[in-house]
Formats: structure tokens, sequence, C-alpha cells
């Protein structure tokens, strides 16, 4: 995907949730592509690749919570902040159901936090994060972005509000925010292992069996990390050129939609380890049997395209993670994380 020429070169931008398997990526990314990075960080989390990888070293970082008004107005002026990418949340289901009070803290009043000091501070772009969880139970499917927001259980209320704020700030105030619904991400660097992905590969190379907490054939969708941080950059380059896309929200995935049982099989498949079969627990509950987007949205105005496959993504992926568990000291190193 051919970008702006020298968009990011020397270009003021914030991220937030950079020890995130979404956020740390994006920071590699902007480094790469040129831009000054100012990143907020509330906690150290040592295992993150972001800080395992030593990129604390090569951007600004700013110490705080994203619930700080004051702090973010101080940093956005201070470092003439001209575009924030804002991925921070609490983005486990099953701690948003144990303590939804904190989840909606973080991801709603978080989220109103940012768009509110952005406004006072005129920043020229602003990327949301939010998810196909928004849309909740769904009306129909392929999920398009003409869906309603109408979250059910606490993770996904958090991010239908955070969605409906960005949309109050668009249309009151001319905010120019845009919000990404991904979905459900893989790639290296996610070290949360009950997450099916990252679970099933650490299984399937030591010869495990890997647990499936719900009956299998709940249905998802799907997409590596590389083309979201794709994503994300290319929505913050159309709004740059194009302010009247302030309040859109896009949809972002590969649009092959499989069941949790099939994706688990195919790990096994990829890693040579098809002797292996998952444990199906059957023990999960509020969660929505079928969630799968349509990005012809994000591909007819933003003109993005997933560069990868699942079968290609999976394989990048089952990479780093044969190399990190393997090899460890070289990925602290940063020499193994391609």
């Amino acid at each position: 995907m051919i970008r702006y020429e020298q968009f990011w070169s020397g270009r003021p931008v914030f991220v937030t949730g950079a020890t995130g398997l979404l956020g740390g990526w994006l920071v590699r990314a902007l480094h790469i592509a040129g831009a000054e990075v100012t990143v907020l960080l509330r906690d150290s989390v040592p295992k993150s690749m972001f800080i395992r990888d030593g990129w604390m070293d090569r951007v600004r970082v700013v110490h705080g919570d994203i619930r700080d008004a004051s702090l973010l107005r101080r940093v956005f002026s201070e470092y003439s902040i001209e575009t924030i990418l804002h991925v921070a949340a609490q983005a486990l289901v099953g701690v948003a159901k144990a303590d939804p009070v904190s989840t909606l803290e973080t991801n709603v009043q978080g989220t109103w936090t940012v768009l509110d000091a952005a406004r006072q501070s005129g920043v020229g772009q602003i990327v949301v994060a939010s998810s196909d969880k928004a849309y909740g139970i769904p009306d129909r499917l392929p999920y398009d972005e003409e869906h309603r927001l109408h979250g059910t259980f606490p993770y996904e209320v958090s991010k239908s509000c955070a969605d409906l704020i960005c949309s109050m700030y668009a249309a009151t105030y001319g905010l120019p925010v845009c919000v990404t619904r991904c979905a459900n991400l893989f790639g290296g660097g996610d070290l949360n292992f009950s997450r099916s992905v990252p679970g099933a590969i650490r299984a399937s190379l030591e010869g495990k069996r890997f647990q499936i907490r719900s009956n299998g054939k709940s249905v998802r969708d799907f997409l590596y990390v590389k083309d979201a941080v794709a994503a994300y950059m290319r929505t913050v380059e159309c709004l740059a050129a194009d302010p009247g896309l302030a309040g859109e929200a896009f949809n972002f995935s590969l649009e092959t939609p499989m069941n949790v049982l099939a994706l688990v099989n195919l790990i096994y498949r990829l890693t040579g380890a098809d002797q292996l079969s998952p444990e199906v627990l059957n023990i999960a509950d509020s969660e929505i049997p079928e969630q799968y987007l349509s990005s012809e949205k994000a591909r007819r105005v933003l003109n993005w395209h997933p560069a990868f496959s699942m079968e290609s993504g999976l394989l990048e992926t089952i990479e780093w993670y044969r190399r990190f568990l393997g090899h460890p000291a070289e990925i602290m190193a940063g020499v193994a994380v391609s």
C-alpha cells in the first residue's frame, strides 16, 4: 500500500496502549516511518514487546493515566501533537465481566478524556480503537458500519458507548476523529495465552492439547496485527486528506470467518502437530455465537486491503512464538522481531 510521501516524517504522534499487542506494533511502524512518537504509559508491563524490545529508549514516554485530563492537555500542547492513535483499553472480556466499573472507567471515561483534551488542543487527526464487539448481538451478518451499536455485556457496552462518544464529538464540535472496528487481532507479541491463537500455538509447539473454553462453534473474524497497523495508519492519512471523514467508522477484517475449533485445528496443521486435537470444555458464557465483519467500506473509501491471508499471518505468528519459546534471549535483544 502506497502512503502519502513524507506524511509521517517528523509528524508528532501520540499513542495510548503502547504495551498492548496492537500498540507495540504501531509504535514500531510509526518510528520506522519517521514519526516523532510520544506514548502514554500507565504500567511497566515488563513482558510487553514494547518494553522488552527497548522501544522506551526510542520514543518519548509520558507516565500517567488516560483519565488524567490535565496531563493530556499538557502533553498535547507541550509536544505539539498532530495525530492521536488511541488504542488503550481494558480488552479482556472475562475481566470486564468480573470488574465492569473499572472497564467502563478505562474504555468510556478514558475515551472522552482523550477526545476532550484533543478538542481543546486543536489536534489534527484522532483515530480511536473500537471493536466488532461494539455491535453487540447481530441483527444481520456480516456487520457493516450501518449496523446499530447495542452491546449487551460489559466489554461490548464499553465499546458501544465509546463509539457513540466519538460520534458526538465529531458532530457537535467538528472533532477530526474516526473509529476503527477490527476483528480479533493476532500476531507475535501477544503473551496472553488464554486467547485462542497464542494459546493454541504454544500448546501445539509443546505437544499439548489446547483447552477451548467455549463449545468451539463460536464463529469469529480475524486480522493479522501488521494489517491492523496498516489500517490505522491509512485511516489517519485519509482523514488528513479529507476532513469530511470525521465521525466515520471503518471495519477491518480478513472477511474469512471461522469457528474456534477450525482455527485451533488449522494452527495444529501449520505447526505440524496434526496428531493433536483440542479439548472442548464448553464452560464459557456471555458470548455471542457469531460475529464477523464486512470491510467493503474500508476497501472502497480508504483503499485498504489486507496484505496477509489467515494462513500467511499465522505462519509468521507461529515463527515468532517458535523463536520466543525456544530462544527467549534472542527475542529480548530484539533480533527476532520481524
